[in-house]
Formats: structure tokens, C-alpha cells, sequence
């Protein structure tokens, strides 16, 4: 017998990823190079939420997702 994986919802996997956005952005440095960077991920992680809440799925996917590239880019920068 087969076991049956859950789907998550189109919200769920964007509250998954704010989630793991406000992990992320804990691992950035906060300096003066970085802070500006780090405010607008913060205020496109905002629009995610704002997207969420009127079911726009879509541009809500987007917003979270460019959130996270641009934090990534610094995650990666001080890991190395």
C-alpha cells in the first residue's frame, strides 16, 4: 500500500517560506554594506505577507522568493 504524501497548499508553502526567510535573514551580517539590502528583502518579505492575505498566490511567490535571493547572496558571501 501506497503511503499518500500531503500536498501543501499554495499558502502553506509561502508561510513555509517566510518562515525560513526570518531564519535566513538572522544569519546576515548587518553592516553598513549589507543594511540597505537587508531592509528591502525585509520589505519584500512584508509584500509577501500583504500578497498572501488577498490569495494573490502568485505575486506573493514572487516576492518571497526574491526575499530570499537577495539574502542568499550575503548568506553565501560570509560563509566563505
Amino acid at each position: 500500500m501506497a503511503v499518500k504524501k500531503k500536498i501543501a497548499t499554495d499558502a502553506e508553502r509561502i508561510q513555509s517560506d517566510i518562515k525560513q526567510f526570518h531564519e535566513n535573514v538572522g544569519e546576515v551580517k548587518v553592516t553598513p554594506d549589507t543594511e540597505d539590502v537587508i531592509e528591502l528583502a525585509r520589505r519584500y518579505c512584508k509584500d509577501t505577507e500583504y500578497f498572501l492575505a488577498k490569495k494573490d498566490y502568485v505575486t506573493a511567490f514572487g516576492c518571497i522568493n526574491y526575499a530570499h535571493g537577495l539574502i542568499d547572496a550575503y548568506r553565501k558571501k560570509w560563509r566563505e
